[in-house]
């Protein structure tokens, strides 16, 4: 019996249902062919943002008005259904029922304003804290998104003749509340994967709090447990976008290329720095599994992707992806009093810890340790204060600077790096810092920020478009 694919489709490509058909669920499959797949799939592009708040710049959205006391939720609320609607009714060509669509998104929005205004009710006594409903308030909200696209995508899936099935895991209305894999476990048991063609949202209600565990991550982990207790044979990620050597939109469409071959130890160094390949959380629980995962353009269905596996290695050393953060701050350190002081980092690392904040690199000599930090790390300026507190004669620096990424399974050859810093030197980049371990699979220059997208374009064109 062959094993089948979990794959999941994101928000923008699903905004393009009609290319999503065209060209990944159906396309020129027959019969059988369509099936022996589960999808995952996200809200529609935006929907997530209007639900909670926008995930750029921030701009308020149901949750966040609600959260905040602020009466106009309400409005957002119905900003929000007429958007699902002008959706529903934009994917008519494609055969959908919009009737039936239109149905679905109100009974969930009008279901989630019932239950809103009595939170506001109960709320108006003081007898409820926000820490008590405002996680639940949140999962609610955010799982109307992928309650709604999955919903459509299975009405008009049927309408083709495809034997499509509803997989909700949002639990809308159920009293009943399990772990996360038991929802997963019972809502697919006894599905026959070769002869039907779930359709599951992104979205999981769980004993655990899936937003507050994972917050707007939480499609990938949803992708990733299906895969793994279903024992799928690969996990596939369709995006807008090949996994590319570089930013297409930065240095150039015609200038990249898809990576085809990498490993997960390379997808780890992409989400730290917040590369949007997979969740590292997702990404670990399929390695263990040894079920690898395919990243594909939704638009490109003839090229294959990027496959990451667990023991890629490339055959030849090369420069896999250029990438960076720009959004960085530098935390240094001085102290002329740390010189053989043992135990004095992991001192100094209490108060990091103590703030909630992680650091992507780190720097350090005999007197000085530099900690480079996301700028929007909420925790900032109390670690500062705390780090000037504990210590005694310490300078403390804080100043904005950005990172760019030269990453590759196999870098172990010798002359990459002068080559990186000549490429740089070449452009009158200046390298303030530089990070790299022995394993020789990242190395990070850390800049000033007006050189950021300089030091790519200049690393790509010397370690990726020369070889």
């Amino acid at each position: 019996m062959a094993r089948h694919t979990v794959e999941k489709i994101g928000g923008t490509s699903m905004s393009q249902f009609g290319d999503v058909i065209r060209n990944i669920i159906v396309g020129e499959r027959k019969g059988k062919e369509l099936y022996n797949r589960i999808f995952v799939v996200s809200a529609y592009g935006g929907i997530t943002d209007m639900l909670l708040e926008h995930k750029k710049s921030g701009a308020p959205g149901v949750y966040a008005k609600f959260a905040a006391g602020d009466r106009t939720w309400e409005n957002s609320l119905d900003d929000v259904k007429a958007r699902m609607h002008e959706i529903n009714a934009g994917f008519a060509s494609l055969g959908l029922d919009t009737g039936k669509a239109d149905q679905f998104v109100d009974e969930r929005i009008e279901g989630i304003r019932s239950c809103l205004k009595d939170l506001m009710k109960l709320r108006s006594f003081g007898h409820l804290r926000p820490s008590n409903y405002l996680p639940a308030t949140r999962e609610l909200l955010s799982a109307a998104g992928e309650a709604h696209s999955a919903f459509n995508s299975v009405l008009i899936l049927q309408g083709m003749g495809v034997n499509a099935i509803f997989v909700d895991l949002s639990g809308w209305k159920e009293e009943d509340v399990k772990s996360f894999d038991e929802e997963i476990r019972s809502s697919f048991k006894g599905v026959d994967f070769s002869g039907s063609l779930p359709v599951a949202t992104g979205y999981v209600k769980c004993s655990e709090g899936i937003m507050s565990t994972f917050d707007r991550g939480y499609s990938d982990i949803t992708f990733s447990k299906i895969a793994v207790i279903t024992g799928a044979s690969e996990g596939v990620i369709h995006k807008e976008f090949h996994l590319s050597t570089g930013d297409p939109k930065l240095i150039g469409v015609d200038k990249v290329k898809t990576i085809g071959a990498t490993n997960f130890d390379m997808a780890d160094q992409l989400a730290d720095l917040g590369m949007e390949a997979i969740h590292s959380r997702a990404s670990k629980r399929m390695e263990a599994a040894n079920i690898p995962i395919r990243v594909k353009n939704t638009f490109d269905p003839g090229d294959q992707g990027t496959l990451i596996s667990r023991d890629y290695v490339s055959p030849k050393p090369r420069v896999e992806m250029i990438c960076g953060r720009k959004d960085v701050v530098a935390i240094e350190v001085f102290d002329s009093d740390m010189v053989g002081r043992s135990g004095y980092d992991y001192a100094l690392l209490k108060n990091f810890a103590d703030a909630n904040i992680s650091y992507i690199a780190k720097n350090t000599n005999a007197n000085t340790i530099t900690h480079y930090v996301l700028e929007k790390s909420p925790g900032i300026d109390q670690c500062v204060d705390s780090i000037k507190k504990q210590f005694d004669s310490i300078s403390v620096e804080v100043s904005k600077v950005s990172i760019v990424s030269v990453i590759g399974s196999n870098m172990r050859l010798p002359g990459f790096l002068y080559r990186a810093a000549k490429a740089l030197a070449h452009e009158k980049v200046n390298i303030l810092a530089l990070d790299q371990c022995m394993r020789q699979v990242n190395m990070q220059f850390i800049i000033s920020r007006e050189d950021f997208e300089k030091a790519q374009k200049a690393l790509h064109a010397e370690l990726v478009e020369k070889e």
